[in-house]
């Protein structure tokens, strides 16, 4: 706590000095720098020079569909940042404000998450119809008044090559924008936990998978130097004249024979790609669940490459948390027999009764096929199943005369006492597998019992094994008021019993285990139950 404390106190310091309208300008200079930089790859260096460089036309021809592009451009630019500025507005407000509120904060921080999809959709949108539909009418209005001389198809090859460019363009904001947001994430999240202690996570929400990105990343990157090239060529091949007419007619069938091949192997390498990173990354995830339900298991190292570093360290994580989970369980273990020796000490005579109800349960427990967790449950609540005596007055629990009717409702009221006593434990979760048993160990199967009248399965499963293991220790052990009975008459009470004040089953385990199964005597119980 006192660690946490500090860094948001750093936090704090930092915030306090530095203006976040700043990191915003960081933000939108690198945006813009990175916008230029894709659309000189995607657009100028790739689409306008390789396709403009593949036709035969005349300089006045090519000056006029420079116009057209730079008149398209400027269309686009228009439109698209008019997009951004919306799609920047959650952002800029959240950063604006001196103390924005957490609603605000989180819009924001989950907003900036989407930036890079975003990033594609205005790419894909504004940024491709803005450029490719005012370009591709005023090149058709060229061709029909003859200031351009050049065939209509060129202008559907033209359109197929925005597309390809868009696409390309697209890819390369994702990824900038993917790497420029991260300033922006660790701003809202620390602003966050600064002013409202709130720690933003995604929950392993994931707003783009990996799969997809990787497939489309693979493909473009495998098929569009090849498209580009197709295109440019069958520009080319046509512009030198009729005598290639005849080649002509095979170019596309070889053509398309090239795109099949290369859309497949691009396809197959995106594949196998995506899987060699989506395994260990679903690995560590299951591994990490694992953890979340308190199962600390180690993975296996079965990677060769950077995903054994992450393998080594999540393993390295997963020895720390065992061997404190071993410690907490070793300090768990002493406090609960602590606790149940410190008990049994107010009275000589019930001295080591906690610890033998514990170790009577724990025998009934495994004979009934309890193992692991739920057998050590057992073990802890058999252990404090007499924690709420704490509370009874002395001059009642060591009374040797007969109690009065007070009194022994004073010694009823122990189990209730000793489940408030345990709810009282922090965290209150840890304690709820021991409260069952605490309170119901005197239920009587038939319902006869306290302190709630329970009977048959309705008593919870602790408390009719605790119940078998308590009045054998206590038949068998001294008392001020008398004493303990020999261990065959103890077994014969607990047989004559069986349905009626202990559970047949637990009853009938513990007296297998002693090799007492048949009918013994009836007879009545001599004295209080522990």
């Amino acid at each position: 706590m006192e660690c946490q404390e500090m860094q948001i106190f750093e936090l704090k310091g930092r915030l306090e000095t530095g203006d976040p309208m700043n990191l915003y300008g960081v933000f939108l200079k690198k945006q813009i720098r990175n916008y230029i930089f894709g659309s000189v790859v995607a657009v100028l260096a790739v689409g306008s020079l390789i396709l403009l460089s593949s036709l035969e036309i005349s300089q006045t021809e090519y000056l006029r569909l420079l116009y057209v592009l730079l008149i398209s451009f400027v269309i686009m630019a228009v439109t698209e940042i008019n997009v951004f500025l919306r799609q920047m507005r959650p952002i800029r407000r959240a950063l604006r404000e001196r103390k924005p509120s957490l609603d605000m904060l989180e819009e924001a921080y989950l907003h900036t998450h989407r930036l890079p999809k975003l990033a594609v959709q205005r790419i894909l949108g504004p940024h491709f119809l803005g450029l490719s539909l005012p370009a591709s009418l005023l090149t058709l209005w060229l061709i029909r008044t003859g200031l351009i001389s050049l065939p209509y198809f060129y202008l559907v090859l033209a359109v197929a090559g925005a597309i390809l460019v868009a696409s390309m363009h697209a890819l390369i904001e994702f990824f900038l924008t993917a790497s420029a947001i991260i300033p922006l994430i660790k701003e809202f999240r620390n602003r966050a936990l600064t002013l409202y202690m709130v720690d933003f996570s995604l929950e392993g929400h994931v707003f783009v998978p990996i799969r997809p990105k990787f497939l489309v990343t693979c493909m473009l990157i495998g098929t569009f130097p090849l498209i580009l090239f197709i295109m440019a060529t069958q520009i080319r091949m046509e512009t030198l004249g009729s005598g290639l007419v005849e080649g002509m007619q095979n170019y596309w069938e070889w053509a398309g024979l090239m795109l099949m091949i290369g859309t497949l192997f691009s396809s197959i390498a995106a594949w196998l790609l995506t899987r060699s990173v989506q395994h260990p990354i679903n690995e560590l995830y299951q591994a990490m669940n694992h953890i979340k339900d308190g199962q600390l298991l180690q993975m296996q190292d079965e990677y060769s490459d950077e995903f054994s570093k992450l393998v080594a360290g999540f393993n390295m994580m997963v020895r720390g948390l065992q061997a404190r989970e071993r410690q907490s369980r070793q300090l768990l273990d002493s406090y609960f027999t602590t606790l149940a020796v410190a008990l049994d000490a107010r009275d000589p005579y019930t001295a080591g009764h906690s610890l033998r109800v514990a170790e009577y349960s724990v025998i009934i427990g495994q004979l009934a096929g309890l193992t692991g967790q739920k057998l050590d449950n057992l073990r802890k609540s058999a252990l404090l199943h007499d924690i709420g005596k704490i509370g009874v007055r002395d001059s009642v629990l060591f009374k040797e005369e007969a109690l009065t009717d007070e009194e022994f409702d004073q010694i009823k009221s122990h189990p209730v006492l000793g489940e408030n006593i345990l709810r009282q434990i922090e965290p209150v979760e840890k304690m709820a597998p021991y409260l069952g048993g605490v309170r119901s160990h005197h239920e009587r199967y038939d319902g006869k019992g306290y302190p709630d009248g329970l009977a048959g399965t309705a008593i919870p499963l602790h408390g009719r094994i605790i119940a078998v293991a308590d009045a054998y220790d206590a038949m068998t052990s001294d008392r001020p008021y008398r004493k303990g009975i020999n261990h065959e008459r103890a077994l014969a009470i607990l047989e004559q019993g069986r349905g009626t004040q202990w559970d047949p089953e637990f009853a009938g385990l513990f007296l297998a285990y002693f090799g007492k199964t048949e009918k013994l005597d009836k007879t009545d119980y001599p004295g209080r139950a522990g």
